[in-house]
């Protein structure tokens, strides 16, 4: 079977390489007819051609046929004179030419070769990667709900100790946490494979949805929250819905302690697309770990101060940096944070 199509495949080169040469002779006395005169450009490009598209053989026969074409029919017309130097002359050059672009080829056809199964490779460790995600999934999910869901039971007894409940409710609070994480780097992992399906987006309707997901984040709370004019973008909504919620929620998280919250969510216009924002008046850091900000596991807050996994920034660069942006952040401590991003090309209106 695979011997049947290389040959096949051999045939079509050397088919295009006649084909070349016959298009190439047509022009070529065409021009000589109409306007006296002969030109070897169209020859050079049909042996550039067939070399480049079938190899060495379909390039040397490409010129090896119109050296004796020219030499016994075109110079001078249909005389069947040969002039020999000359006409070896420019059968090297098409030799030449003729190895150049086959060399070309051949390196053209290695690299496509290698790219492909490079690619047939990928596609192999992204479907083992996911069958690994929905393992870890599954094996690390279930035994955590189990210790959740005893330690919870234990914690109904009417009769338990302190210091006992004390250490059941300490367990409870990390199989949480880990269950988060999981779920966290879930999702991390798929953001990788996730296509980026760019259409025109309304940045205020996702920011709202996304307030609306994190009620329980504001309930019991005095939260002032500024929606400014936010300009139509180029962007995946959904991935972008996801960029808002996770600067939403640390907005919210770190402004717990403040009596009287803002979060202000807007644009800078600037020559090259929009910059968005959001900005808080929460606790802030300070800005010579800015560089830890967006890397996996790298949080600046003690758990005991404000809760988190350390992944939810890194979410959000990898998801700026597939839509050709950038992001960075602001902030003083005490004082507040501010995070910028872009989106790279985008249409606004």
């Amino acid at each position: 079977m695979k011997s049947g199509f290389g040959l096949e495949k051999r045939v079509t080169r050397y088919a295009f390489a006649v084909g070349a040469t016959l298009v190439c002779l047509v022009i070529t006395i065409w021009i000589h007819q109409r306007f006296g005169f002969l030109t070897f450009q169209f020859s050079i490009l049909a042996v550039v051609l067939s070399a480049w598209y079938g190899g060495l053989g379909p390039g040397l026969l490409t010129g090896t046929l119109l050296s004796a074409a020219t030499a016994y029919l075109l110079e001078p017309m249909y005389s069947f004179e040969v002039n020999r130097l000359e006409d070896l002359l420019r059968l090297g050059v098409f030799v030449l030419v003729s190895i150049l672009m086959s060399v070309l080829s051949e390196t053209r056809r290695k690299a496509e070769h290698a790219l492909a199964a490079r690619t047939v490779e990928l596609e192999a460790a992204n479907r083992e990667l996911d069958a690994f995600s929905h393992s870890v999934s599954h094996d690390l999910r279930s035994p955590l709900r189990l210790i959740d869901n005893h330690a919870r039971v234990a914690l109904e007894e009417p009769s338990i100790a302190a210091p006992v409940e004390g250490s059941l409710r300490a367990i409870r609070g990390t199989t949480q946490q880990m269950g988060q994480l999981v779920d966290d780097l879930l999702a991390f992992s798929r953001l990788g494979r996730q296509p980026v399906l760019r259409r025109p987006t309304e940045p205020g309707d996702l920011v709202r949805a996304a307030l609306k997901d994190l009620e329980a984040e504001q309930k019991d709370r005095t939260i002032e929250v500024c929606i400014l004019d936010l300009p139509h973008c180029e962007a995946d909504p959904a991935l972008l819905k996801v960029v808002f919620a996770n600067l939403l929620q640390n907005a919210l998280k770190f402004t717990r302690q403040r009596e009287n919250a803002r979060i202000e969510v807007g644009a800078q216009p600037t020559a090259d697309g929009p910059i968005y924002y959001i900005k808080d008046n929460g606790v802030g850091f300070d800005m010579q770990f800015t560089q830890q900000l967006f890397g996996m596991f790298q949080r600046l807050h003690r758990d005991e101060d404000i809760e988190g996994t350390g992944v939810g920034l890194a979410t959000v660069r990898r998801i700026i940096d597939r839509h050709g942006g950038r992001i960075w952040a602001e902030a003083e401590v005490g004082k507040g944070a501010a995070f910028y991003f872009t989106l790279g090309h985008t249409v606004t209106t």
